[in-house]
């Protein structure tokens, strides 16, 4: 099904090949019909919002809000049981995001001036959760927890509509954990415009957060190169994992965890390095035998041809690759996987050892599943509440503070031939200095 490659029997430009990601598919007009829509949202507004939502939704809506008894009834259209586990994983999310609050903190390395750090939240955001044949309350939490524990004022939740008009109630339960009462029923690039530039009904935002289709991501590209628009959150492509594994690992695990990320879509990627040419050949076994099984299996199928199984001779040459490689979402089946943390440079999120899953970081361990794919997790982080911050810097020298650093401050503006920054230091030394020959230390 998918052929071993031996790493050092490689020459630079076939090791090149087989790291590259599958070319993402978009429809050639792609960014000009997303730019249409975008701009179209921007100048037309509520009524332009409803005429896409109409064409591109088949929406017989007038209004996109969900009213506060929808919410409110959400709860009580589920089971115990999911209402538990909804509940559970926001209280392991928040607990971790919680931890991740930014240190403040004051300096003063020289006497009479201070300098400190202070974050604050940006103000208003936006939440794509996006639409398909499943809800997806998870992706509510890990947008919702973080922008509610960093503390941000206003939170604007777009998803799209289901055929009967109304919103999943696993998401709008989630929504009301995470304090969003904003929550409207519309998709696709016509929402992230919304949101972008405001309407009547749904409230601009400053930045925008969350995953979607090659549409929504055009999207959002859009708005955030627009001064009118909005920030984005980061990158995105389609999801991948890389597995490390030694000749110990158990080779059902591995196909399991191959299985669960192709199955997020065709142009998924998934990755195995082993030092171990039995275990790879035993993965391919299990592949075969565990796919039929999978209720997606026709997606897995698909996202199978972009696989690689790569055999090294050194576990640290396959530290070297996944470095590389920078995957989403790295799993380590090794023996003491924590032992190799150091040796990690680049990677969206770390599953170590058998039992770790990467399932589990997609809903409830805590750590955030919004992560960077497509090899941007070599300068991206995975989301988390310093996403939802901006940190502010504050400055006050006192005169004998000014005395001290002043002279160096007009020295390099003299250098730098900015001379309204020389006198506006020199004007004030000139003061000081008058007090100074009158026997007055600063």
């Amino acid at each position: 099904m998918i052929p071993i490659a031996t790493w050092s029997s490689l020459s630079f430009e076939e090791k090149k090949r087989l790291l590259s990601r599958p070319v993402l598919a978009q429809k050639k007009d792609l960014k000009k019909d997303v730019s249409d829509i975008v701009y179209g949202v921007k100048n037309g507004g509520q009524e332009a919002l409803l005429e896409y939502a109409r064409r591109f939704d088949d929406s017989k809506l007038d209004s996109f809000l969900v009213s506060k008894k929808e919410i409110e009834e959400a709860k009580g259209l589920l089971s115990e049981k999911e209402v538990l586990a909804i509940k559970r994983a926001y209280e392991q999310i928040f607990l971790f995001h919680h931890k991740g609050l930014p240190l403040e903190y004051d300096h003063e390395a020289t006497k009479g001036v201070r300098v400190w750090k202070r974050f604050r939240p940006i103000e208003r955001v936006g939440l794509y959760i996006p639409g398909g044949t499943a809800p997806l309350p998870s992706t509510v939490l890990m947008l919702g927890v973080p922008a509610m524990i960093a503390g941000c004022a206003t939170k604007v939740l777009c998803t799209p509509q289901r055929q009967d008009g109304s919103v999943h109630p696993a998401i709008l339960y989630a929504a009301k954990l995470c304090g969003i009462e904003k929550i409207f029923k519309v998709g696709g690039a016509h929402a992230v415009a919304a949101m972008a530039y405001g309407t009547c009904e749904v409230p601009k935002v400053d930045k925008i957060f969350g995953p979607g289709n090659a549409y929504v991501t055009q999207a959002k590209l859009i708005v955030s190169e627009d001064k009118d628009g909005a920030a984005l959150d980061m990158p995105a492509g389609p999801s991948e994992v890389m597995v490390l594994a030694d000749d110990k690992a158990d080779a059902s695990f591995v196909a399991s965890d191959l299985l669960s990320q192709a199955e997020h879509g065709e142009d998924s990627q998934v990755v195995v390095i082993s030092t171990s040419q039995k275990l790879l050949e035993e993965v391919l076994s299990e592949l075969k035998e565990q796919l039929p099984l999978l209720s997606r299996k026709d997606i897995c199928q698909k996202a199978l041809t972009h696989a690689r199984m790569i055999l090294v001779d050194q576990l640290n040459e396959a530290f070297d690759i996944a470095n590389q490689y920078a995957p989403e979402h790295l799993i380590l089946q090794i023996a003491s996987p924590e032992d190799f943390e150091p040796l990690i440079k680049n990677a969206g999120s770390v599953f170590l050892g058998a039992y770790t899953p990467e399932t589990m970081g997609d809903y409830v361990s805590g750590s955030n599943h919004v992560l960077p794919t497509y090899g941007y997790a070599n300068t991206y982080s995975g989301l988390d509440v310093k996403a939802f911050m901006k940190h502010i810097t504050f400055q006050m020298l006192s005169k004998e503070g000014l005395y001290d650093l002043g002279f160096t401050a007009k020295t390099l503006a003299h250098m730098e031939g900015l001379t309204a920054h020389e006198n506006a230091v020199a004007i004030r030394l000139k003061e000081i200095e008058k007090n100074v020959h009158k026997g007055v230390r600063p």
